[in-house]
């Protein structure tokens, strides 16, 4: 239940990386130009953008439920499972969107080690929490669901704490809430690149999920969550180090430092195209034995092996498309970015 419930929650976070990104570029362009007010006009704006959001899509999405889940692929045993867990989540929306976006904007300003440790206290203070709901609290499911609320509002509540606090450059001042057009649309010009890419896996996943079902049986739907999830061992190592590039070259692009934002631009290019075509090639050479990792079954195993090595020929190219795609966003290039996206 909860599995059938990983797209949506994508398709739902891809909304704070819409934001987030988009005005993180932005505001580390004009913190390279040192113009700290229309930083802070940026951030400001973000914040109460990512807050209405949250409301829309909150009411929306408790609305919607029950289709999303059918179409995502929940059947007549996972789905009160799947809705509970969806239940839940959805109502800690807020807290989602905003330790989401908001914390592109710690790194934005040169705090790697506190954005790191948003993420990393949430997700400690869920792996302690998930058993202790689930099974000394007998919760099962809504216990997984809320631990994940939780820890989400934590790391909301670190990240508030930290932008309108005394050690950040820039802060979050209430004179820059009012959300201003002029703000706003190119921040979601810039970000609707990221959105398009987070949201169309969770589409391509009901496409997916439906053909499979119909055409392969249990076996390819075992199949693919398993390509799935080996797919982002590759996808997300590269996705955080353009993130780690992004504000460098957005600076420097913003203060004129040509030579800079090629450094980095080579650096990035190179860290992601050899980590791609490393991760090409054990997939050509030993799928079976990563297949493994994830599942016992032998048929299952031997499905994967031969359909990872299709799925994922022509991965080596991805490091390519991502750091292309991210550098044109560093540089405010949003209409180029998005064609890559697409």
């Amino acid at each position: 239940g909860a599995g059938v419930c990983a797209p949506i929650i994508t398709l739902l976070s891809s909304f704070a990386t819409l934001i987030g990104i988009g005005g993180s570029i932005l505001f580390s362009m004009r913190l390279g130009q040192d113009n700290k007010k229309e930083a802070e006009r940026i951030l400001g704006n973000c914040f109460s953008l990512l807050l209405i959001l949250s409301a829309v899509l909150t009411f929306l999405f408790l609305l919607s439920k029950d289709v999303l889940l059918h179409w995502f692929g929940a059947s007549e045993a996972s789905f009160p499972y799947a809705d509970t867990y969806l239940t839940i989540y959805t109502c800690g929306t807020f807290f989602a969107l905003l330790s989401m976006g908001m914390n592109y904007f710690i790194t934005a300003q040169g705090f790697a080690k506190i954005s790191m440790l948003t993420t990393v206290i949430g997700a400690v203070i869920n792996i302690i929490l998930d058993p202790i709901l689930i099974f000394v609290l007998d919760m099962g499911v809504r216990g997984a669901a809320i631990a994940t609320v939780l820890s989400q509002a934590v790391g909301a509540f670190w990240i508030l704490r930290f932008l309108t606090g005394s050690k950040t450059i820039l802060r979050l001042r209430k004179e820059h809430l009012r959300p201003e057009g002029r703000v706003i649309l190119p921040v979601m010009g810039l970000g609707i690149s990221t959105f398009v890419m987070l949201s169309t896996e969770s589409l391509l996943s009901i496409s997916f999920s439906s053909s499979l079902a119909r055409y392969g049986g249990d076996v390819a739907v075992g199949a693919m969550t398993v390509i799935t999830s080996v797919s982002q061992l590759c996808t997300l190592p590269i996705q955080g180090i353009c993130q780690g590039g992004q504000p460098v070259m957005s600076f420097n692009f913003g203060a004129d430092n040509k030579a800079r934002v090629k450094e980095a631009f080579r650096f990035q290019f190179t860290l992601c195209f050899g980590y791609t075509t490393l991760f090409w090639l054990g997939m050509m050479l030993v799928p079976g034995l990563v297949a493994g990792i994830f599942t016992s079954d032998v048929p299952l195993i031997q499905y994967t092996t031969w359909a990872m090595r299709i799925y994922m020929a022509g991965i080596f190219a991805m490091g390519v498309q991502i750091a292309c795609q991210q550098s044109f966003m560093a540089l405010g290039q949003a209409k180029v970015s998005l064609l890559l996206a697409c």
